[in-house]
């Protein structure tokens, strides 16, 4: 069973339609005890990184997501803000992340490279690092949807799993252990995000 975290910061229809067209078992959790029987999560997002973070304390989620996946080992992927939150903090606001990886958000800088426009918004292909379970089967032309003004800086390059361009390279994917996190949709982004959601799934808990 996917547990896809609902905190209020997500419009979280598309991810669950996708999964289930997928055909994969997939439930919406919002409280601590139903985080305590999830075997996979997937923590979405959109907006801004601390009321991400409020929404996630004010339902006490923060210490049982902690749980389940640096004690427990449970598969997590973060999605967009998502992503960004599993780091320990990011230039957009004051709050500490999950600090489940050793990075920081910062923001697409329009000074570093003359038009690059903020949001980043669109389709872009994602260069892999090095292989992975997640990226299975997706080749050298995958595209994947981006909506972001905020990328995350790892502290450890081993953590990076992918990487894309918008004016600057920067990191789309990350992973470490049990912990993954993607800056695009893949649930908007159609054979691709497909291919990516299966994988996530049949990793081994």
């Amino acid at each position: 069973m996917i547990s896809v975290v609902d905190y209020g910061v997500a419009n979280l229809g598309s991810m669950l339609n996708m999964l289930r067209k997928l055909g994969l078992e997939a439930e919406r959790v919002g409280t601590p005890e139903a985080l305590a029987t999830s075997t996979r999560i997937v923590l979405p997002g959109i907006g801004a990184f601390d009321h991400g973070m409020t929404a996630l304390a004010e339902r006490g989620l923060i210490e049982p997501l902690r749980k389940r996946v640096v004690e427990d080992k449970v598969p997590i992927l973060g999605v967009c803000l998502g992503m960004q939150m599993l780091g320990a903090g990011s230039e957009e606001g004051d709050l500490a992340g999950l600090g489940l990886v050793d990075a920081t958000c910062q923001r697409f800088r329009t000074g570093d490279h003359a038009g690059l426009k903020v949001p980043h918004m669109g389709w872009a292909r994602i260069s892999p690092c090095r292989e992975s379970p997640l990226l299975a089967d997706l080749g050298e032309t995958s595209r994947f949807y981006f909506v972001h003004s905020y990328h995350l800086a790892c502290s450890d390059p081993g953590d990076i799993l992918a990487r894309a361009q918008h004016g600057i390279d920067f990191v789309s994917v990350i992973e470490r252990g049990n912990i993954f996190g993607v800056q695009f949709h893949p649930e908007k982004s159609h054979r691709f995000g497909m291919t990516l959601l299966r994988n996530f799934a049949s990793l081994a808990c």
